[in-house]
């Protein structure tokens, strides 16, 4: 947590791939900003090669002993590093906005929205079991609990944005016990606290999100749907290059991009830093330091918008590039 000097202390884990690539990047902007104590620490494919573990307890402890975690990404053995840090920092909800940008060439430019993921159940629950050479069975996991939670931050974070309503995602309508316990749950607490949940089934939003966006401005989803549904919003206003997240628990958090590893380029420097540049705003902001969130995104919207621009949006500037050009901003 935060030191004698009250600097806060940072948990740094690159992961594998570009994650090792961005990770620093999105570093030195929180050095141009601001004062923090980083501690560095490994997990995914690499280390498990080396150590035999993809998340060893260091790792752990050194995400639960910071005030935050700036997260990359990491390669086949997500699952066993990912979801354990998202407990690690008690993270209820996972907060993803994707919205598009002045000088990126977007499919629907006019999207702004944000999907608020349930984080710890569903289908990532982790409860499969291969019961015979034609058999594989999965346990999708909804409590009550969680899914009011998920709710309450929902209505807080549209007060927050003066917004009275908001869209449940679900698919009630097939996962009668499951889905309808969800949906039930996050319509009751949003009656509650006067604010209106409108449902939508998951398909159905699939559809109307590709054509008209800017009918949302907060998708409220069980765990699957909005992973999902987040990757699509990112194909709506750029890619994957472009949407940060949160992992937001009461005490600690973890920010990560949406994006993977990407092996096709990793390596090569030319890996779009912003979402993890977008994530560590998100982590200011978790950290009460909005102005200098608020600086960090609108450096990042200049440098766009004036044209400086990696490989996947259509231009050439390298990782280090692109991230130089934003601190220069700053």
């Amino acid at each position: 947590m935060t030191n004698e000097a009250g600097v806060p202390r940072i948990a740094v884990v690159p992961g594998d791939g570009i994650g090792t690539e961005v990770v620093p990047e999105a570093r030195r902007i929180l050095e141009t900003v601001g004062e923090f104590e980083f501690v560095d620490a490994e997990a995914g494919d690499a280390v498990n090669e080396r150590v035999g573990t993809p998340l060893p307890q260091e790792t752990r402890e050194a995400v639960a002993d910071a005030d935050a975690t700036l997260f990359g990404a990491v390669g086949d053995s997500a699952a066993d590093v990912i979801l354990p840090l998202r407990e690690v920092v008690d993270s209820d909800v996972n907060v993803r906005p994707a919205r598009a940008y002045p000088g990126v060439d977007a499919v629907q430019p006019d999207c702004d929205l944000v999907v608020l993921r349930e984080n710890t159940e569903g289908v990532y629950a982790g409860h499969e079991q291969r019961l015979s050479d034609d058999l594989s069975t999965l346990t999708r996991v909804v409590t009550e609990s969680a899914s009011r939670r998920l709710a309450a931050f929902a209505c807080e974070y549209c007060e927050e944005k003066g917004l009275d309503s908001f869209h449940v995602v679900h698919k009630a309508n097939v996962m009668r016990e499951t889905d309808g316990r969800f949906l039930d749950a996050v319509q009751s607490v949003a009656q509650e606290r006067g604010f209106d949940a409108e449902p939508v089934l998951m398909d159905a939003m699939a559809t109307h999100m590709s054509m008209h966006p800017q009918d949302y401005d907060v998708l409220v989803t069980p765990n699957l749907a909005g992973d999902v549904l987040s990757d699509q919003a990112a194909g709506l206003v750029g890619g994957l290059g472009l949407l940060p997240s949160a992992n937001l628990g009461a005490e600690n958090a973890l920010f990560e991009p949406v994006h993977g590893t990407a092996p096709d380029i990793a390596g090569q420097g030319v890996a779009n830093p912003v979402a993890t540049v977008l994530s560590a705003a998100m982590l200011l902001d978790f950290l009460d330091r909005s102005e200098t969130a608020a600086r960090v995104r609108e450096a990042t919207e200049s440098v766009l918008e004036d044209g400086r621009r990696t490989p996947d949006l259509g231009g050439s500037a390298t990782t280090e590039e692109m991230a130089e050009a934003i601190r220069n901003r700053l």
